[in-house]
């Protein structure tokens, strides 16, 4: 699998250099993932970076919904839970 750093962010070509310090384990096996991918330790960073901000906005989009559905009654009209059961009883299974 060759990661695509412009796909997921299409900026990322601009580049901003940054100093981030790592644990040497972390930096060594992300240079390793890096050079079997055949991509640049700072195409690796920014596509990590990437999927895990994309993954704490989804989490944030849940965490609003989850809000907004709290306060909204998931109760089913009682008509039309008849018409329901009414519908299941009379079709061929």
């Amino acid at each position: 699998m060759c990661w695509n750093a412009v796909a997921v962010q299409p900026w990322y070509k601009q580049g901003m250099k940054t100093g981030v310090s790592l644990p040497d384990e972390l930096f060594l096996s992300a240079d390793h993932l890096a050079k079997r991918q055949g991509i640049s330790r700072s195409k690796l960073y920014a596509v990590a970076l990437a999927e895990y901000l994309a993954k704490h906005r989804d989490a944030d989009v849940t965490s609003r919904l989850n809000e907004v559905l709290a306060e909204e009654s998931s109760d089913i009209d009682p008509a039309l839970r008849r018409a329901q059961a009414r519908s299941v009883q009379a079709g061929k299974w």
